[in-house]
């Protein structure tokens, strides 16, 4: 009688003690919780060394040795390690971690990337923490995206939810800039997103008037180069039938048309980089241009280069057409090209996708945590999730939150990946039990 006493009397103070949201937690779903937070100075330790490790995207050393770096993480968890080489697009390479559980359960795709826009000649180098707050290159996009990831699946591992999970970890080396051809570069990337039921895109988390949000969709990114060309001579003679209008005047006739006739919704456009005259050019990387000529000269060649954003591929082959045939309605004596690089597809808003959002607002109401709205595809860029988003059910935003990306200064809020962890784990935990 006094032991049963003793244990009803520390089952009510656990009661009392526990908040609403655990008690909607299964057990291992709360050791899941307990392992992330036990954990957070060990993860926010390795996420210092691989950013003091320079990693831009054209240091394909520095990208191999982050990948070394987080070889024996997975492999403890139990996970096979395959890094894929990428030296026929010089790039670094493809870091692929799988667990095969039980084949009858859902296959889920996890990814993020080593790469950061911050190259060995860069001033910004060194990962500077302030207590939940630090900067380094790349720590926020992504390095912390992969410590989340990893966070989650240890506490998986520890809450044995793990065993039974089909799981591939496609972690990139070249999100920022992409080897051509894609054909190449995420041909592996696609085979998984092709093989999986669900993809969860590791980058940061948007949030919007302090409030996290859900990413269903993200804009593809597009590429273009326009080139016009006219008769050189006499400037007294422009637009005369024999000298025409210029290149120039090609050039800008053909982007305000952009300006008036491509508007629609979900479609952002932008020109970048123009030049024009006797002569212009694009050096070979395309950020930069020369050009010359004088004020009495028709000129002969103009260029531009520009982007342009969409939330479908219906919209992208769509507005990509009517550029074309705004290009092709030339003014008289002159001549024009658009030329498309190869860009990020769209990953458009979908009802599977939704229904992840759903399953994670599912969770963070047993966490106690505030639902996520879901957030306006405009304040969100391109990603290497939109390459599987065609194939899967995809959610994106899962990585840690922060400020200043792609910029000296970049930094992350360390306090941002438990909660991040915790959610992923126990959504990839619940996924992973389902049946195909």
């Amino acid at each position: 009688m006094k032991n049963n006493a003793i244990s009803a009397i520390f089952l009510a103070c656990a009661a009392v003690l526990a908040s609403p949201a655990a008690a909607e937690l299964s057990a291992a779903e709360q050791q899941i919780t307990a392992t992330v937070d036990a954990e957070y100075e060990r993860h926010i330790a390795l996420l210092e060394r691989m950013t003091n490790q320079n990693s831009g995207t054209r240091n394909i050393e520095g990208n191999r040795a982050v990948m070394e770096m987080l070889r024996p993480e997975f492999e403890a968890l139990g996970f096979t390690v395959e890094i894929i080489d990428q030296s026929e697009v010089d790039r670094a390479g493809h870091f692929f971690a799988r667990h095969e559980g039980d084949p009858a359960n859902k296959r889920i795709l996890l990814i993020a990337h080593t790469d950061t826009v911050f190259e060995v000649d860069s001033d910004f180098q060194t990962f500077v923490r302030d207590g939940d707050r630090a900067t380094g290159p790349g720590i926020y996009d992504d390095k912390g995206g992969i410590i989340i990831i990893l966070s989650a699946l240890r506490a998986m591992h520890a809450a044995g939810t793990l065993e039974g999970a089909n799981i591939t970890v496609a972690i990139t080396g070249d999100e920022e800039d992409f080897g051509e051809p894609a054909s190449i570069s995420r041909r592996d990337l696609i085979a998984a997103g092709q093989w999986a039921d669900v993809a969860l895109g590791f980058e940061s988390l948007s949030i919007q008037d302090g409030q996290d949000m859900g990413v269903v969709a993200r804009r593809s990114s597009n590429a273009w180069t326009l080139r016009t060309t006219g008769n050189e001579g006499h400037s007294s003679a422009i637009f005369s039938e024999r000298m025409g209008d210029g290149a120039i005047y090609e050039l800008a006739r053909i982007i305000a048309r952009f300006r008036t006739e491509l508007p629609e919704p979900s479609l952002t456009f932008n020109v970048g980089l123009i030049a024009g005259g006797t002569t212009a050019s694009f050096s070979e990387d395309l950020l930069a241009a020369e050009a010359t000529g004088k004020t009495n000269i028709v000129p002969p060649i103009a260029m531009a280069r520009g982007d342009f954003r969409t939330l479908t591929q219906e919209q992208t082959d769509r507005v990509r057409a009517r550029m074309e045939a705004i290009v092709a309605d030339h003014s008289p004596g002159t001549s024009a090209a658009i030329t498309f690089d190869e860009g990020y597809p769209p990953m458009a808003p979908t009802e599977g996708n939704r229904a992840l959002l759903a399953r994670l607002n599912a969770i963070n109401q047993d966490l106690g945590l505030d639902a996520q709205p879901e957030l306006d595809p405009l304040r969100r860029g391109a990603a290497d999730i939109s390459f599987v988003a065609p194939y899967t059910d995809a959610l994106a935003g899962l990585g840690p939150s922060g400020e200043s990306a792609h910029a000296p200064g970049e930094a992350i809020h360390l306090d941002s990946i438990p909660r991040q962890a915790q959610r992923a784990a126990i959504l990839m935990s619940r996924l992973a039990s389902e049946a195909r």
